[in-house]
């Protein structure tokens, strides 16, 4: 199928002077495809990906919308359950460079650009998810405990939204690129959609397991470029996403357990459990 998609892209390339070469992620295989006067990331998809809430033709269209922002990379095309983007040169975050631009105000700053971008269309539905992961989840995992809690937050109101914007929800240091020129640029967009901007913060929050001060410098940092906005506000208000934030991040360490039985999902959902009063 990749040597279909390279066909239809680029018909012109003699496909042996092609270099194709795996990039490893926590859902999946993608690959980097480098070929005469072309460097690009082919992302696929497949039916466990699909179940996880990965569309990619949803993902396509985004980053169409994001193109003026410059703070995605550049969609090629799409074709079958392949997405193809530009290749972006420089270097993923170190824990060390995260950590920096969490204190000196750069990830907030890009983070307010995109949160001032027109919405995509494409609402988060935070019950869905919870719905489907729960049936992709290990039946033997599951106790009246988890049922309880997957009930309870199938029924109670969420938290009131501060401001509705485009969210990427999968902010960690692997998904934030330093370009060559030093801008920072974000990828893997295959949650994004639209949601409540306390949401995201409290996502960065919770799984990137940010201390007192990196919260505090971060939504400082956040509200010093967005007007309306104060920094006891917004921590009230992401502390309130807290716990949807920690019962989403299991529940998709739950689901991808059940796809695939590798021990890193359930070493990962563990402290969730255990944070959320259920037994591991």
């Amino acid at each position: 199928m990749l040597e279909e998609l390279l066909s239809r892209m680029w018909p012109e390339v003699n496909r042996n002077q092609c270099h194709i070469e795996p990039v490893n992620g926590l859902t999946g295989e993608s690959w980097r495809i480098r070929a005469p006067g072309n460097d690009c990331l082919a992302r696929g998809n497949t039916p466990q990906k699909r179940v996880l809430g990965v569309e990619k033709q949803r993902e396509y269209r985004i980053l169409r919308q994001l193109l003026p922002s410059k703070l995605a990379p550049r969609p090629r095309g799409r074709w079958a359950q392949w997405l193809l983007v530009d290749w972006l040169a420089g270097e993923k975050l170190s824990p060390t460079a995260w950590c920096d631009e969490v204190a000196n105000g750069g990830l907030a700053r890009r983070l307010r650009q995109l949160h001032h971008r027109p919405l995509y269309g494409y609402p988060l539905n935070l019950r869905a998810r919870y719905a489907v992961y729960w049936q992709a989840s290990d039946p033997d995992r599951r106790c009246p405990a988890w049922l309880r809690l997957q009930q309870q937050f199938m029924r109670k109101k969420m938290p009131a939204p501060l401001h509705i914007a485009p969210l990427h929800m999968d902010l960690h240091p692997g998904n934030v690129v330093r370009s060559v020129d030093g801008e920072l640029w974000l990828i893997d967009w295959e949650y994004a959609a639209d949601g409540d901007i306390a949401l995201e913060l409290a996502a960065l929050v919770k799984g990137n397991g940010l201390n007192v001060f990196e919260q505090q410098a971060l939504l400082c940092a956040y509200c010093a470029g967005a007007a309306g906005y104060c920094a006891p506000l917004l921590q009230r208000r992401v502390a309130a996403w807290g716990p949807w934030v920690d019962y989403l991040m299991m529940m998709w360490y739950e689901a991808r357990w059940g796809q695939t039985r590798q021990q890193q999902f359930v070493t990962a959902s563990t402290p969730l459990r255990l944070r959320l009063g259920l037994p591991f």
